[in-house]
């Protein structure tokens, strides 16, 4: 059984900062769950393109308001706290922040915690160089 505080996590190497948001990485890949797991915080007033080609993610807003644009579909929706996004299809979105937004996020494969996002909005692939 693996027993995580986010409290704790906060102030570590778990926890990854980029552009105007910071992530707790509280399962990654070396834990051997299949997925890993985070909670997001996006800053408000932000916005961030992402387009994650090697992973699938889910979102679940705990808290916050904001959008999210699926940019193939052109069609938005509204995230707020209750609702779940699911990128099944490798979706590349763009996600604004109205308000701080807090979201907890499953990846598949799970990431390693190294990752950073490419140009694209893209992690590497696991048997890539992470890096």
């Amino acid at each position: 059984m693996l027993i995580r505080d986010f409290n704790e996590l906060k102030n570590t190497d778990k926890s990854v900062s980029d552009a105007r948001w910071n992530s707790v990485r509280m399962l990654l890949a070396d834990d051997g769950m299949g997925f890993s797991f985070h909670i997001t915080t996006i800053e408000g007033g932000s916005e961030h393109t992402f387009h994650y080609k090697n992973h699938f993610e889910s979102v679940y807003c705990i808290s916050g308001k904001g959008r999210i644009t699926d940019l193939a579909k052109n069609e938005t929706h509204e995230i707020k706290p209750g609702v779940m996004y699911a990128l099944n299809e490798h979706d590349k979105h763009t996600l604004v922040a109205d308000e701080t937004l807090v979201l907890a996020c499953c990846f598949n494969p799970p990431v390693t915690g190294k990752e950073v996002h490419r140009e694209d909005g893209s992690y590497a692939a696991p048997d890539e160089d992470a890096a």
